[in-house]
């Protein structure tokens, strides 16, 4: 979604074919009920027009709650609040949740800061919820679940490969432009390690083990999600994802 944020995101080289990217600048946020209402409105148009296509992503969240049309979701915050919020101190933010929205606070996990800022931005900006609906697409959904000891290597090799191909590079480029590892983009995997490691504040060594560290324990999360995902088909690898997709569609003609 961020414009900037190519290698480290493995965003396509070719982007013809795909849509809804470099929709933000890294210091923008970006969240599941801006992405439903966006990606809604181009499914509608492809379905008017006859055309099939193909949701890919690595957030299960959002292709879930597009998938499945889930309401209520929340419209993007107010900008001047969210600001006001993110310069304020973190106990400050805490001690207002749990004294003005007390049930608030007991669902949210008070020690993340980033939790504690998105419940009082539901609190003190409550706005008309999101409704959406997605055409009468006929669905199927396939994950590539690779085996635990093949992913591993997957991870190992595909950090040295996004780091020779300028990873850091990009991240300092970004840092020139005026972006901060505090600002939305630079939750993503890896980038903040590659920050501390240009600030000097780790080794590439460390740089290199925590991004793996980290896309791990993503992967993990990855397959504990796709296990509770509905109707969905897994495969362990590319080609028989593919056959099995193709067998399908030409089985809807």
């Amino acid at each position: 979604m961020y414009r900037g944020m190519d290698i480290g995101t493995a965003k396509p080289t070719d982007t013809t074919r795909y849509e809804l990217l470099n929709l933000k600048n890294p210091d923008e946020e970006f969240g599941v009920g801006e992405y439903v209402l966006l990606a809604a409105a181009r499914l509608q148009e492809h379905f008017n027009n006859n055309v099939n296509v193909i949701l890919c992503g690595g957030t299960g969240l959002y292709i879930r709650a597009l998938i499945e049309e889930y309401q209520d979701l929340s419209p993007a915050p107010s900008p001047e609040l969210r600001r006001e919020l993110n310069e304020r101190p973190e106990d400050e933010l805490v001690l207002q949740l749990q004294t003005q929205f007390p049930e608030m606070a007991a669902t949210t996990d008070l020690k993340n800061r980033i939790r504690v800022t998105r419940a009082l931005e539901r609190c003190l900006a409550p706005k008309k919820k999101i409704r959406f609906s997605i055409p009468p697409f006929s669905k199927k959904k396939v994950a590539i679940v690779p085996e635990v000891t093949n992913t591993e290597l997957n991870i190992q090799q595909r950090t040295s490969l996004m780091l020779q191909n300028g990873w850091v590079n990009e991240v300092k480029e970004l840092l020139n432009l005026g972006y901060r590892p505090g600002n939305p983009g630079f939750r993503a995997i890896g980038y903040t390690a590659i920050v501390d490691f240009l600030y000097g504040d780790i080794t590439e060594e460390e740089m290199v083990e925590t991004i793996e560290a980290e896309t791990r324990n993503y992967a993990k999360r990855q397959r504990t999600w796709l296990r509770s995902e509905p109707d969905l088909e897994v495969f362990s690898n590319r080609i028989d994802a593919l056959g099995a997709t193709q067998a399908w569609i030409q089985s809807m003609h």
